[in-house]
């Protein structure tokens, strides 16, 4: 934490903290003004346009997202730009997985970064802090592992926190305004513990009204008594990005004389609250692409999602359909994995390839960070391709099943399809690949039938939408049991409707044993005889990360070696089925790390 061993200087600190977050050589307002900047290659030209707009609007901190792979040189140059402008900078980095033991390393890893950096700078060029933005309820375990979750990311974090003491680093965490009803296992509230033990907080208080039943000030009241009580600092978060089917969530379309308004308004009436800090905006794209009277152009884009380059164009005839990605020369059977987590395509790209070729993959669902520049993914693609890789696009959350979230799906749907249309032909995915799994949500136990027709709903929208104008292949994640629902108004079972609407599916063939009566292959029969029938291809998709549900779930028990000893027996046992191509390993960063 900061100032640990230095006396003098800690008093002087705690004087400056009261009157906002600012390391003191840089910010001279009293409250702070900060935002987030999620596409770390915008400050590879220095970063003068993000510096413009920061001084227009007063920024005086920055939460810069770092990418691990970017030189220091760059960032040296973007801090000392920003420190001559006064304003602080602090490390951004994050990952809901971060919240897991599993991925303490990559969480730790950040906090290693920093100080290293730090280490070898100029004192101008340092950064300020650290800033935390981890959401491990967005988790696809969240609903049915809270307690377990709370337990490994306060853990993880009083691990990562030991790491950086007496870094002198400001150190920050965003969290929602609705942590309040979770507590550790202790008894101490989440809100409490977090408050107490960093710096500061950000409460992501995403609303666009002040004074309502539900608007901000009623929504941060506690957090900003509780962090008086302690003695800590609060900014308060608010959003500028489009939320289609959440609009009261954002600011976007207000336009920024009237959110600038609101905001005058929230920092006065919090100005009796020794705790007030200060606002965060999310985040800066976002922000600067509002009009100052709230208007939308008629051709507006989604502002996170980067503007495709004017080069190359698409193929000639195409006009603006989108262009198919070069074929990839690889074995007929699939050897695939999933790679969930976004940033180790960005950052650690050349251990995917090498993990790939040590297993002789030729496949990768690769969930993508719809934040990024299209060039975090393009040399990537490319070179997985020069391998014999065929990569597919990858996103999901058991919410994606509602038709007031389908817009989310589109929105993957519209970032691939557009970065396809702005890359060369061996930088494009082949498809986008689906896993949403209503079935742990609330919703499901209540009226499964409702959520089964919304999520047939969606499924068809998103395949309709992905083949108007396109080549790529849809496909999706799919549970061996789906086969006793029925689609609503259809004599004909949900596992079928749904291998029929995709290109192909990967069955979720959760069993440590090929053969046997409760084995991969008995208990995917009625699904591969579907495929079979209706001529679709299918993957069979096995599991080797640890698993509450039993160790016949798993090979996390018996290992990566015992695992490919029972798929090798997959093609054999399944010769008569046309429709096994291959199987699929869930997932990357389990597998690299399993039993031999």
């Amino acid at each position: 934490m900061k100032v640990k061993g230095y006396p003098m200087l800690a008093g002087l600190l705690a004087v400056m903290l009261l009157v906002g977050l600012q390391t003191p050589a840089y910010g001279e307002n009293a409250t702070t003004k900060a935002t987030w900047i999620w596409q770390t290659d915008l400050i590879q030209d220095g970063g003068e346009e993000l510096l413009d707009f920061s001084r227009e609007e007063g920024i005086n901190l920055i939460f810069l997202q770092i990418d691990r792979q970017m030189p220091f040189e760059v960032y040296e140059a973007f801090i000392q730009r920003a420190h001559e402008n006064q304003i602080a900078v602090h490390a951004l980095g994050g990952d809901p997985r971060w919240a897991l033991t599993e991925h303490r390393e990559d969480m730790l890893g950040l906090a290693d970064w920093v100080i290293n950096y730090n280490g070898k700078v100029s004192a101008g060029a340092r950064f300020d802090g650290i800033h935390l933005d981890i959401e491990p309820y967005v988790l696809a375990q969240w609903e049915d592992e809270q307690d377990i979750i709370i337990s490994t990311w306060e853990q993880n974090l009083m691990v990562f926190l030991n790491q950086v003491s007496g870094s002198d680093l400001e150190l920050g965490i965003d969290i929602p305004f609705w942590f309040d009803q979770y507590t550790l296992s202790n008894g101490t509230s989440l809100n409490e513990w977090l408050i107490g033990t960093f710096d500061h907080v950000t409460v992501m208080a995403y609303r666009n009204e002040v004074e309502s039943e539900h608007g901000i000030l009623n929504l941060t009241r506690d957090e900003l008594e509780l962090a008086n009580r302690l003695g800590k600092q609060i900014l308060i978060g608010v959003n500028t990005k489009e939320m289609p089917g959440e609009p009261h969530t954002s600011f976007y379309g207000h336009g920024k004389e009237r959110m600038n308004a609101k905001l005058e308004h929230l920092s006065s009436a919090l100005g009796s609250y020794a705790s007030f800090a200060g606002i965060a905006i999310h985040d800066i794209r976002n922000w600067q692409n509002m009009s100052n009277d709230g208007s939308v152009p008629p051709d507006d884009k989604d502002p996170t999602s980067p503007s495709p380059a004017p080069d190359p164009n698409p193929e000639p005839g195409e006009g603006d359909r989108v262009p198919d990605a070069d074929p990839v020369t690889r074995d007929s059977i699939v050897r695939g994995t999933y790679i969930w987590e976004a940033h180790e395509v960005i950052q650690n790209s050349q251990e995917i390839l090498d993990f790939a070729k040590e297993t002789n993959l030729n496949w990768l669902y690769v969930r993508l960070d719809l934040e990024q520049p299209y060039s975090s993914y393009s040399s990537f693609v490319k070179q997985a391709a020069a391998a014999g890789i065929e990569v597919h696009a990858m996103g999901g959350h058991p919410i994606w099943a509602l038709e007031e979230n389908r817009p989310r799906m589109m929105r993957l749907v519209n970032y691939v399809k557009n970065y396809n249309r702005a890359v060369e032909g061996n930088e494009r995915f082949h498809g986008i690949h689906l896993d949403i799994e209503p079935y742990v949500l609330p919703a499901w136990r209540e009226n499964s039938q409702q959520v089964i027709s919304e999520w047939t709903a969606n499924l068809d929208a998103f395949v309709t939408e992905l083949k108007k104008d396109s080549n790529l292949e849809a496909s999706m994640d799919m549970a061996v049991w789906l086969d006793k629902y029925k689609v609503p108004g259809q004599d004909m079972s949900l596992s079928k409707w749904m291998i029929n609407r995709m290109d192909h599916v990967s069955l979720m063939a959760f069993r440590d044993a090929a053969e046997g009566s409760n084995g991969i292959v008995a208990v995917a029969k009625e699904e591969i005889a579907f495929a079979d029938e209706l001529g679709k291809p299918i993957k069979i998709s096995v599991e080797i990360k640890a698993s509450h549900e039993g160790d016949h779930i798993t090979f996390y028990e018996e290992g990566a070696a015992y695992m490919e000893e029972e798929l090798a027996k997959l093609p054999d046992l399944l010769k008569d089925s046309p429709s096994f191509t291959g199987s699929v390993v869930h997932a990357y960063a389990y597998w690299k790390n399993a039993k031999p």
